[in-house]
């Protein structure tokens, strides 16, 4: 089964999506699940997982509407407020549903400390008890906190969203490198294959230009925690749904089939519990 690992949905509203400025005007509509099945059907992709883009309660109740009324969205990892006093209740609520299978804050414009703060270490220690995820959304700058986070949780299961956002464009990948495998070392911690196009030129962008990341977080991870992911629509930037992930082929294609699939779907079918 060929999974993408990570897309987002929303309704568009100009003020809850203040993030998406004029010059990302392609994101200023709604993307929701009947405009992203045909892609993945053209594709031949069997099922998604849904991952927030706002931050709030709302926004996984949404999540889960939609889960709930088309079976291809396989999976949802939504929102809760970590540094509340009332964690472990949202939490509940929320894991009773059954596609309902992780959490994310987007730690990436969080000032520096908040992860490693008393408040949010305690509600990422109450995810365990229900089973479920956490995807981490960082910038490379980040990762030293990172590493100091998920060595707190050894038994905590952690992905890593779009490769810790690399500094593509730039062509900058030692400080990136040498953290990203030391989080390697953790078996606890896996990575998304994701959001690539949109750290590298949007528009002179070449499939050579990610090869040298892919190499890391192969060699660091292994084959077996490593997951596709889209990112449709915010790949909508800088390459359309086919484009991205003819990228993902063409570098897979080096490993064998059964490889390509748990990279492509059976790896993240085992995270999530899909």
């Amino acid at each position: 089964m060929i999974i993408d690992s990570h897309q987002h949905f929303w309704i568009y509203h100009p003020i809850k999506d203040a993030w998406i400025g004029e010059e990302m005007a392609v994101l200023k509509r709604n993307f929701l699940p009947q405009d992203l099945y045909p892609i993945l059907q053209s594709n031949h992709i069997d099922g998604c997982v849904a991952v927030q883009a706002d931050q709030s309660l709302e926004e996984s109740q949404f999540l889960l509407r939609l889960a709930e009324e088309n079976e291809f969205i396989r999976g949802v990892v939504g929102w809760v407020d970590l540094c509340s006093n009332h964690v472990e209740k949202q939490i509940e609520e929320l894991a009773g549903y059954r596609k309902f299978v992780g959490v994310r804050h987007i730690l990436q414009a969080e000032s520096k400390g908040f992860m490693l703060n008393d408040s949010f270490l305690n509600g990422i220690s109450k995810l365990g008890q229900f089973n479920l995820t956490y995807d981490i959304l960082v910038f490379p700058h980040q990762l030293e906190e990172v590493i100091q986070l998920v060595g707190q949780f050894p038994d905590q299961p952690f992905v890593i969203d779009h490769l810790a956002k690399p500094y593509i464009k730039k062509g900058d990948i030692d400080g990136w490198k040498k953290n990203i495998k030391t989080l390697g070392s953790h078996e606890n911690v896996h990575c998304k294959i994701s959001g690539m196009v949109t750290e590298a030129d949007f528009i002179e962008w070449r499939k050579d230009d990610f090869t040298p990341y892919l190499d890391v977080v192969f060699e660091s991870f292994g084959l077996n925690r490593v997951m596709y992911g889209s990112d449709w629509p915010v790949c909508l930037l800088a390459a359309d749904y086919t484009e991205q992930k003819e990228i993902v082929d063409s570098y897979t294609s080096q490993f064998s089939k059964e490889e390509y699939n748990s990279i492509m779907g059976g790896n993240s079918e085992k995270f999530y519990r899909l």
